[in-house]
């Protein structure tokens, strides 16, 4: 079973390799030289966050481990996490519309860097509270800098078209190549150099210091709303206000909460999924499969926004579809495959199946990522695009907690089929958004906040 792995790698490699070659005028965007050098600065700053990022995931749980805390106590240490993003998280990011975006992607490198810090101990709480630092770095990671992006991308003039290829870029790279490299690299400091689980940290803190440098020295500053009688409340009303008032962000948060709901959930979940009878496998090695599928979702979402003719809001429709169906497989094969009785040993034929569906889901994710960042830059409005984005995640994470206090209370064919539920929702969620992006525009945020600041001396009169 071993050569199994070996040839859905390869066969992926292949593929993404034949894809990125094979590219043609019509596949390509004709930009400036001056976008190319923006463009290559925020991907060098962008993969160097997310090696921070990759560097850690695969140790976090082992390394509670190695310090002797249980399941129920690492469980804990993880809904911490995740908590901390909902609440600290949102606020944080929030303040990045008003204190500056350029001022929030440095506070990620710091909290970050300090979170990384405390796995030098094995104390309960320093844990705990690293935990809560990473929570609220997570929010910022996934704000602050699309939205900095956003807002310098037309700041600077580049047209609109262009933003598509450094989503498409920056997800190819951080969310594939860089998620590989990461996990090699952390691969080697553990176990080929012998330097403990603690090593990974360290270097994810090296990475983000040095990208934090490039930030501070390049990157200049921009804002949403920097007017100063905003405090935060008037922030969070405003943008509720944004999200109740215009259907199509109301439609993009809750697509974005029941597919990344599903992809966190189905991070917990693939393990178990594959191994139901404590089967031997090459975690990492699969991992590095996963990235290279979502590599091949992002080489095949720069090829459709290439073509201006094709709406994102259009073909969204069938991947939520195909990633629906992908993660009902494991439902499926355990009415239709005999499940193995024996413990241990190598991947089962069930396993193998849904191996290759959970590939196919991982290309959908490759293709969501710079769909829904293209979408985010359209419709939500710039004034209060950080603190949008993290409304967006309260959801997601209230969902992720939920699942993580009852992961062992629901079989997993259930968990999945309840993920593919949501999948399917989110698909006809986009069907309404596609609809709603047809009409003609009666009017935006920006135009609502005028036409009622102009009707409050009336009303006041």
């Amino acid at each position: 079973m071993e050569v199994f792995y070996y040839l859905v790698f390869g066969c992926l490699g292949a593929v993404v390799a034949a894809m990125e070659l094979s590219k043609n005028t019509k596949d390509r965007i004709n930009t400036s030289q001056t976008f190319s050098s923006f463009k290559n600065n925020y991907l060098l700053v962008y993969s160097l966050m997310m090696a921070g990022d990759w560097l850690q995931g695969p140790y976090v749980y082992y390394l509670y481990m190695t310090y002797g805390y249980g399941k129920g106590e690492i469980g804990q240490l993880f809904i911490a996490g995740f908590g901390s993003s909902m609440l600290f998280g949102t606020i944080v990011g929030s303040l990045a519309d008003k204190q500056g975006r350029k001022r929030a992607c440095v506070t990620y490198c710091i909290t970050y860097i300090l979170s990384c810090m405390t796995k030098h101990s094995p104390q309960y709480k320093v844990l705990m509270l690293g935990r809560v630092l990473g929570g609220i770095a997570t929010s910022l990671l996934f704000s602050a800098f699309e939205s900095w992006l956003v807002a310098e991308h037309n700041k600077r003039g580049f047209e609109q078209q262009w933003l598509s290829l450094t989503f498409s870029k920056a997800i190819f790279l951080g969310n594939g190549l860089v998620a590989i490299v990461s996990g090699l690299f952390g691969n080697l400091l553990v176990d080929t150099v012998g330097l403990g689980p603690v090593a990974p940290f360290d270097a994810a803190a090296c990475f983000l210091a040095i990208g934090m440098a490039i930030i501070l020295s390049s990157w200049t500053e921009n804002y949403g709303d920097p007017s100063e009688n905003k405090d935060l409340l008037t922030q969070f009303k405003g943008a509720a206000v944004a999200i109740a008032s215009d259907e199509k962000i109301a439609l993009l948060g809750a697509i974005q909460s029941l597919f990344e709901g599903s992809m966190y959930t189905f991070v917990f979940l693939w393990t178990p999924a594959l191994s139901p009878n404590e089967e031997e496998l090459p975690h990492g090695f699969i991992f590095a499969t996963f990235m290279l599928a979502s590599m091949l979702g992002s080489s095949f979402a720069s090829r459709l926004m290439a073509r201006s003719s094709l709406k994102v809001e259009s073909y969204m429709q069938i991947v939520f579809v195909v990633s629906a169906a992908s993660l009902l497989l494991p439902v499926v094969t355990n009415f239709l495959v005999a499940p193995s009785k024996v413990k241990g040993g190598s991947i089962s034929l069930a396993g193998c199946i849904q191996l290759l569906g959970f590939c196919v889901f991982e290309a959908c994710v490759g293709i969501f990522w710079p769909s829904i960042m293209k979408m985010r830059s359209q419709y939500i409005p710039e004034e209060a695009r950080s603190t949008i984005m993290n409304f967006f995640r309260i959801p997601l994470n209230i969902f992720v907690c939920i699942v993580l206090y009852n992961v062992n209370a629901f079989p997993i064919t259930v968990m999945f089929g309840m993920c593919s539920i949501f999948l399917f929702v989110a698909s006809m969620l986009q069907r309404r958004l596609l609809v709603l992006a047809d009409k003609p525009k009666a009017g935006d945020w920006t135009s609502l906040k005028e036409r009622d600041a102009e009707a409050e001396p009336l009303n006041d009169a």
